[in-house]
């Protein structure tokens, strides 16, 4: 019999590439997806795998959804990477941040504990949990202590904290995966990564002159979602309930990403880079860098992709949907 897993936030980077993971391993794949009113766009990253995965419209703040799906699905693992993931907006909208970031891991736990509590759950944590504070060694772990510097941390924290109160007040097996930065041609395009890449493709067309950013001199630990999802896997289908850092261990700056994407289009981004305050955050977090030498030694895994062959294929992406743009052009012109 087939393994059923239910994911929220399926219809996102992580959500997209968890369910191609978890198709080749041959499960039912179920996830919920808020309503929005511009569905042609909703679907985007799962589109490929229409008829292989079971949608519904739900919603983390909306109990009776989550406890419906739950209730009838009967899931073997609950994933839930649903959230507002943005980071810098949580600043805008702390309040929305919060309810669904804290109170909402809270509702799908609790629909968990009464519907199916002997399936296992997943709780997507984020290292910006950490944020002012660093061990000596430069290194963010498990045991380094939570200071966040955003709602979004602070909510994260909560969920982090919910999650394993679960496990051992309720005997559930409810996980962590502490993951720090990742990306993919599938990011969104107002965080960092895939800002940079499309504005530096775009200008390196012609099609803009200028790049606004706001604080290129913060570092962070960058990896792939497709090795990110692979450890997901891994930590939920440990022996044991535990928590769990997921990091490349590499730390580089905005400034540092911005020269290499530039670079690799022949361009130097110091000619196009400007700085905004409207990208600044309140209160800046400087500095992430993770260990995950716990993740390593307990499941042997490695990352598949570099910063660069991930960068790379972020690059690729973009190059090929303006070269698909315009050839469109062309043919409608000749036309």
């Amino acid at each position: 019999m087939k393994k059923r897993a239910f994911i929220t936030g399926i219809a996102g980077q992580d959500g997209s590439y968890l369910s191609e993971l978890l198709l080749e391993k041959d499960y039912e794949v179920y996830g919920i997806i808020r309503r929005n009113s511009t569905p042609e766009h909703q679907h985007s990253r799962i589109d490929h795998l229409n008829g292989k995965i079971e949608l519904e419209y739900g919603d983390l703040l909306d109990v009776s959804s989550l406890e419906r799906m739950l209730g009838t699905i009967k899931p073997d693992e609950i994933y839930n990477i649903g959230a507002q993931s943005h980071v810098r907006i949580s600043f805008d909208i702390p309040q929305f941040t919060v309810q669904t970031n804290a109170l909402g891991v809270l509702n799908i736990l609790e629909a968990y504990k009464y519907h199916c509590p002997t399936a296992r759950f997943y709780q997507a944590s984020s290292s910006e949990m950490f944020g002012r504070s660093v061990d000596e060694d430069g290194y963010q772990r498990e045991t380094t202590k939570m200071e966040p510097s955003s709602p979004y941390g602070c909510a994260k924290v909560f969920g982090y904290n919910i999650v394993r109160h679960y496990r051992f007040a309720h005997k559930l097996f409810a996980v962590n995966g502490i993951l720090f930065n990742h990306e993919s041609p599938r990011r969104g395009s107002n965080f960092v990564t895939n800002k940079v890449v499309k504005a530096a493709v775009e200008i390196s067309k012609g099609l803009r002159d200028k790049l606004p950013l706001g604080n290129i001199d913060s570092y962070r630990d960058w990896g792939h979602s497709k090795d990110y999802v692979r450890a997901m896997h891994m930590i939920i289908n440990h022996t044991e309930p535990d928590d769990f850092v997921c990091a490349t261990g590499i730390s580089r700056s905005v400034g540092d990403m911005c020269k290499y994407v530039f670079n690799k289009l022949d361009l130097d981004y110091k000619d196009y880079v400007t700085q905004d305050e409207r990208f600044m955050r309140a209160e800046e977090l400087k500095y992430l860098k993770g260990d995950a030498t716990k993740l390593r030694m307990t499941f042997d895994w490695e990352p598949e992709y570099t910063f660069e062959t991930m960068m790379d294929e972020m690059i690729e992406h973009w190059l090929g949907i303006y070269k698909e743009n315009s050839n469109a052009m062309v043919n409608r012109i000749s036309s």
